[in-house]
Parts: C-alpha cells; structure tokens; sequence
C-alpha cells in the first residue's frame, strides 16, 4: 500500500504552506489532561510536520503559535506556553542548524515577557545563516495587528511627505507587513476541525488554497501533512483568472 509522501509530485511542490495548530486544549480534555499537556504533546507534531516539509523541499513554512487574543488566556496557561515555547526552541536551535533550517518570527515580539524575547531572538540569530527550509513562528500575532500597524506605518511617512495617496497600492501595503520578505502562502493547513482563519494572514492568503482535517494538532502527523499537499496538487488554482 503507498504512502501519501510516494504520491506527492515532487515537480509541484508549494513553496509556502502555513499551518493553524488547532486543538491542543480539545486533544488533552478528551483524556483528561489539561491544556498544557495538549500543547506540550504539540510539540512532536511541530517537528515531525517540519521535517516532512523539509524532506519534500517546501521553503517556507509558517505556524501560528500564539496570537494576540491568546494574552487574553489565564495567566497561569500563557506562561506555562511561553515557557514551553523557549525552551522548545533553545532545544531545538542544535537540530535546526543540523538541517539547515532558518528561524524566523511574524508578530509583535515586544510584548513578549521577561527575556522570552531575547532568547527567541537569539535562537533566530543562530540560525540565520542557514538556507534550507524557512521556519516561520507566528508569535503574539494576528492580522488586524499587523494590517493596523502598517497603516500606521504608512501615514507617518505620508505626514513626512515621503509618500502620498496615490503611491498607495497593493504592494506598498505588502512592503510594511511582518510578512514582507516571504511569498504568500500556497496552502493554509488548519487542524481540529475548526472551518475559520482565526485572525491569520488575512492579506496574504487572498488566493491561498485551504485544508481543513478534524484530526487534532497533538495527532497530527508526517502522513497527514503528505495527504494535505497531495490534496493540494489535485487543486486547479486559477488565481480568480
């Protein structure tokens, strides 16, 4: 019986895929753990779904980790997930070089707490050199966030006088977004069950293909992400044209 990764046409490869890693909480309850157990069990889907994007030579990908509703948490679970979240990366810094994986971060990383920031940036910082597969955190993110702040961006330099109205278009707007060095996504993968964005690269994924599974984060596994990018190569993706 063949496997979903012997089915891929290795010459159709999304060069993007983002992933919404939902489930984690729903995951732990059904077994009667709580939450964190959830998210640290995640963890094993975050490398096993990093190393299958690797091995089929997809150049970026972009998980959304923690958004900016997500401070709106219990305390107690927003630091147990930073703290998971450090560490796992410190950890993970050695294997990421090993196979040449670059580290890179979307969102508003200030409002990260105590020295969290500091760490994540060094982990980045250590990887930056490496020019394999692009692993890209969506951390303290979201979309109105971004969209706001560079419309922020934007009329300060129009009150300088550096651009006007009329040199607003789409690719100006692109150009003050956190996502400004990476291609749109191709396929947006979101896990659970769950048939909504959720406040995620809302510009960039204007014409982006979507795949829903029921399977929960925690489960899921190399073979699942294959059958979402065969899935994907079965599309006819037009571009609205």
């Amino acid at each position: 019986m063949s496997t979903f990764k012997e089915k891929i046409d290795v010459t159709r490869i999304p060069q993007h895929v983002a992933i919404i890693m939902d489930g984690n909480g729903r995951w732990a309850k059904e077994r009667g753990y709580d939450r964190i157990f959830g998210h640290q069990k995640g963890v094993i889907s975050v490398r096993e779904v990093t190393e299958a994007a690797d091995e089929i030579g997809i150049k970026y990908l972009t998980l959304y980790v923690f958004s900016t509703e997500n401070w709106y948490r219990p305390q107690v679970e927003v630091d147990a997930l930073m703290e998971l979240l450090i560490d796992t990366i410190e950890k993970e810094t050695p294997t990421l070089n090993k196979n040449n994986v670059s580290l890179k971060a979307i969102g508003d990383l200030s409002r990260l707490p105590g020295s969290a920031g500091e760490k994540f940036q060094r982990c980045i910082d250590l990887t930056a050199s490496n020019t394999g597969l692009n692993l890209i955190l969506a951390l303290s993110y979201s979309s109105r966030w971004e969209i706001t702040d560079a419309i922020k961006k934007i009329s300060v330099e129009i009150c300088k006088g550096t651009i006007t109205p009329d040199n607003i278009n789409d690719e100006l707007i692109a150009s003050y977004l956190t996502t400004k060095s990476i291609p749109d996504p191709d396929l947006l993968i979101r896990t659970s069950g769950e048939m909504r964005i959720s406040n995620f690269l809302l510009w960039q994924i204007a014409y982006t293909e979507l795949y829903f599974t029921q399977t929960h984060w925690p489960d899921f596994r190399k073979e699942n992400f294959f059958e979402a990018i065969c899935d994907f190569q079965h599309r006819d993706r037009r571009f609205g044209k």
